[in-house]
């Protein structure tokens, strides 16, 4: 009985600590010009910034394709750069601000081929 004590305390804890990481990134890419990925509006031209959780190569349609997860606390997007197998800056937890249109696909929101800058 002790042993499921520890544990629900070690999740509770976990849970905790997501939370407070997931409002950290809210409040550090909370700009002027950026908007939260939560609220950005599909269709329509948006800058969002964050973080990169993932990079992969998924090629689309016989086409090479760079797939990054951007997460900025609010919600994560998938940004996707066709015909790239690679772009010097862009891995895994770096900080990135990405411009584009988002649609969905799946009911995952997306953005193809967006302006980016990374930073530092």
């Amino acid at each position: 009985m002790a042993e499921k004590s520890r544990l629900r305390q070690a999740l509770s804890k976990w849970a905790d600590s997501g939370e407070a990481h997931q409002r950290d990134l809210r409040q550090s890419y909370a700009t002027e010009e950026a908007v939260a990925i939560a609220d950005a509006p599909e269709r329509e031209q948006v800058v969002v910034s964050g973080v990169l959780r993932t990079v992969t190569l998924r090629p689309r349609g016989g086409v090479p394709a760079l797939e990054a997860d951007l997460d900025d606390g609010s919600g994560v997007i998938t940004v996707v750069w066709l015909g790239r197998r690679r772009i010097t800056g862009v891995d895994p937890g770096r900080s990135v601000t990405v411009a584009g249109c988002i649609g969905r696909q799946g009911g995952v929101p997306l953005m193809f081929n967006p302006r980016y800058e990374l930073r530092p």
